[in-house]
């Protein structure tokens, strides 16, 4: 399955598409990218004067790449119409500003029946580590 039709296959459209680029897929992870525009809404009053990404978007964006993109291609390039997320642990260790991009690297845990385990993590440009976890969802 081809990496833009990953992209296309999501069932996001913007303003809450969190994914610019499959850099790489396979059986065992993912890795992608997105860069946070700085005109995103939720800037706006996230915080006065000094506009941070918000954790819960930082978690989006690596469930949209990390469990959703790869559980489009673990099943088969069909379209998901619905994940469920069951659960994250996540370790916030660095903030994001407006119009950095993320890489974001998912590993396969587990993809059994449906539910999919990830270790995730996401990186600044400067190769930072921004935050890391665990992710899971049922993919419908």
């Amino acid at each position: 399955m081809d990496k833009q039709q990953i992209v296309a296959k999501l069932p996001y459209s913007s303003p809450f598409l969190f994914v610019d680029e499959i850099m790489s897929v396979n059986e065992n992870g993912i890795e992608g990218t997105f860069t946070f525009d700085a005109n995103l809404d939720f800037y706006k009053g996230h915080f006065k004067n000094n506009p941070v990404t918000p954790g819960v978007i930082l978690i989006e964006t690596m469930a949209q790449i990390g469990l959703v993109c790869l559980g489009i291609y673990l099943n088969d390039g069909n379209e998901i119409k619905n994940i469920a997320f069951t659960s994250s642990e996540v370790e916030f260790l660095k903030p994001v500003y407006p119009d950095e991009k993320v890489i974001i690297v998912a590993e396969k845990i587990y993809y059994r029946f449906g539910k999919l385990k990830c270790k995730v993590k996401m990186t600044n440009a400067a190769q930072e580590v921004v935050c890391t976890g665990t992710l899971a969802g049922i993919i419908v």
